[in-house]
């Protein structure tokens, strides 16, 4: 199966509203953090069934050609289909693969989505190579800071808390907003398992919480704990 019978099949399912709305929505303007990310205009349940379709049957070869594609959409259907991948029984093999392609998630839905699976999966399962989130948290990439902390998801939904909070304080400070996003997000994820966890993360570093990560984290919070939160006040 060849990558371009992929691409013919996204472009297949291309309007040219979407391409608007996914330009608008990704942040595309100038000086955006996606000025130079190209969109054709597809939708994402789409895309995921090209890539269950196609998985099974596809080289690295081919991914390689998905991966590293200018086209939003495209990079994004290759991700997945490594997912997949991953999934069905291949994972050290795809896990290095991964690595190996790092730079071609650059974006924060080609994290999200990918990242957990593959990266947070395996490092769950192999303590030992862990060090990487670490490595990724002091990057000046702010993809590659994105992926050590929403790694991370992998591990609260086992319920194991200590590597999301010890990469959060590397990035307390940090000063991209899908950073401070990423990180509230996954100690939201904390508090639903353990309120008590989140808490104590949110108070003992209250002065050095950017704002938004703060809102985010106390979302499930009901509205009288969640405003004295944000006054500081608990």
């Amino acid at each position: 199966m060849s990558a371009q019978e992929v691409i013919t099949q996204l472009k297949s399912f291309a309007t040219s509203k979407r391409k608007k709305q996914n330009e608008y929505y990704f942040k595309t303007g100038p000086g955006q953090y996606s000025e130079f990310d190209q969109f054709i205009g597809v939708r994402t349940p789409q895309i995921r069934l090209i890539a269950k379709q196609y998985y099974r049957h596809i080289s690295f070869n081919e991914i390689d050609k998905l991966i590293n594609h200018p086209v939003h959409e495209i990079r994004y259907c290759g991700l997945i289909i490594l997912v997949y991948q991953y999934q069905s029984g291949n994972q050290e093999v795809v896990f290095d693969y991964y690595l190996k392609n790092l730079s071609a998630v650059n974006n924060w839905d080609l994290v999200d989505y990918s990242t957990p699976h593959i990266i947070g999966d395996y490092l769950f399962k192999h303590q030992d190579k862990r060090s990487l989130l670490y490595d990724w948290a002091k990057s000046n990439s702010l993809w590659e800071r994105r992926i050590a902390i929403v790694a991370t998801f992998a591990f609260i939904k086992q319920g194991e808390f200590a590597p999301t909070l010890e990469i959060g304080k590397l990035l307390l400070n940090d000063k991209a907003d899908l950073i401070h996003k990423a990180l509230g997000w996954m100690l939201r994820e904390i508090y639903k398992k353990d309120s008590k966890t989140c808490k104590t993360f949110l108070r003992e570093n209250y002065a050095q919480l950017p704002r938004t990560t703060l809102r985010y984290a106390i979302e499930r919070m009901d509205e009288i704990e969640r405003q004295c939160y944000l006054k500081g006040k608990f």
